[in-house]
């Protein structure tokens, strides 16, 4: 990733518009800022939430609130709990997440 182009700046995630994605089951909140090629959001999952798709995007994760359960395609799995993060790259290894108690999440892709 290469940041550039990008004046210092401040969000209020509280401002920016919230929309909604379906899970298999539960909801996904996504608070989003585009900066170049740079996507930046706070994502709140409700409890219950199950990923409707396997994801290859490239993401750096923070876990701020609940818990994230994420599986890779190979069966392991992986739990983040608040102050824990994942990076994985473009292509790298596909995953999809569930959230069983919910989860709020920082997310840069």
């Amino acid at each position: 990733m290469k940041i550039d182009n990008i004046p210092f700046g401040t969000t209020d995630w509280s401002t920016i518009a919230r929309t909604e994605h379906p899970g298999i089951t539960g909801q996904a909140f996504w608070r989003t800022q585009q900066f170049g090629d740079i996507r930046v959001r706070m994502v709140e999952y409700t409890a219950g939430y199950t990923a409707d798709h396997w994801c290859s995007k490239g993401h750096i994760l923070l876990c701020l609130e609940g818990e994230l359960h994420t599986e890779l395609e190979d069966g392991s799995q992986h739990v983040l709990r608040p102050g824990m993060s994942y990076q994985v790259a473009d292509q790298a290894e596909a995953h999809r997440s569930t959230a069983p108690k919910g989860a709020k999440l920082f997310i840069v892709d």
